[in-house]
């Protein structure tokens, strides 16, 4: 099932995609993360009782998490991209804190800094968590996911930069996506087996597989899991695939007019133009 939120005539919903619209399921459950706590099976039972779909084009997505939903991320995790970017191996995953309101959702434009011109493209895999996991072990991780979805996490490069904390790299307001929707963990069967893209302009930039992942998705749900506790809505970016514009010569970046497109085997194509913060922030 691909589960989204959307805003229909501004007010907030979300519901299953269906191929002939999207059944609204937030009268069973206010949230997504409430959804996925419930299961498939019930996802399934409540869709069947549905008879309202809602045309997609009455609708805009937004991203598929709640306010208050933990977003942590993963750098450095593909060996392809650790050597275009002459970085280290790591150790351990290297995690990151992203705020809810550093994303849009599909179709929605991602803001171009004014205060940098350095900003980078990043295709990502993201794991949304199913159910509340503490101390998972690697062979249990994957029965607290409850779904993957697409996500730009888009660096600021310089910003990353100014320390060794990237947080100010990684958290301009409306830099990243997600979405267009989480694809259920039952259609996925195996997420080391996908394939992650992006392109800029309809120009293929990024073409990676999670078989190329340093840390699984397995070991970064149980690694993440033993610091903090997972909650059923939670989502975990694994890392970005080689391609990306910091890692060319010269520097690709991104710009006001341009769209990204980010594609996932199994999940579909999260889309977005690029504006520039004097738009998005205008009187």
């Amino acid at each position: 099932m691909k589960l989204a939120n959307y805003t229909r005539n501004q007010l907030p919903g979300w519901g299953v995609v269906t191929e002939t619209g999207i059944a609204p399921l937030f009268e069973s459950w206010p949230t997504i993360g409430e959804g996925l706590a419930a299961g498939s099976a019930a996802l399934a039972a409540a869709l069947a009782k549905q008879s309202q779909r809602i045309a997609l084009d009455d609708v805009v997505f937004t991203a598929p998490v709640a306010p208050a939903t933990k977003i942590l991320c993963v750098g450095i995790n593909y060996g392809l991209h650790i050597a275009e970017m002459r970085r280290e191996v790591p150790a351990n995953p290297s995690v990151f804190v992203r705020f809810a309101d550093s994303f849009v959702g599909h179709g929605q434009p991602i803001v171009c800094p004014a205060a940098s011109n350095k900003f980078d493209f990043e295709a990502e895999l993201a794991i949304v968590i199913g159910r509340t996991c503490r101390h998972a072990t690697p062979e249990r991780a994957l029965d607290y996911v409850g779904g993957y979805t697409c996500l730009g996490d888009n660096s600021v490069r310089d910003f990353q930069k100014h320390a060794a904390q990237v947080t100010p790299g990684k958290n301009w307001e409306h830099s990243g996506s997600i979405g267009p929707w989480i694809v259920t963990a039952d259609e996925i069967p195996d997420p080391q087996q996908l394939t992650v893209m992006s392109r800029l302009n309809g120009t293929e930039m990024q073409n990676g597989q999670t078989s190329d992942m340093l840390f699984s998705v397995a070991r970064i749900v149980s690694y993440v899991s033993t610091f903090t506790t997972l909650r059923a809505g939670d989502v975990i970016a694994t890392g970005t695939p080689d391609g990306v514009g910091a890692g060319r010569t010269p520097p690709v970046w991104m710009k006001l007019g341009d769209v990204l497109e980010i594609e996932i085997s199994g999940i579909g194509v999260l889309r977005n133009p690029v504006i520039h913060e004097t738009q998005a922030y205008a009187a």
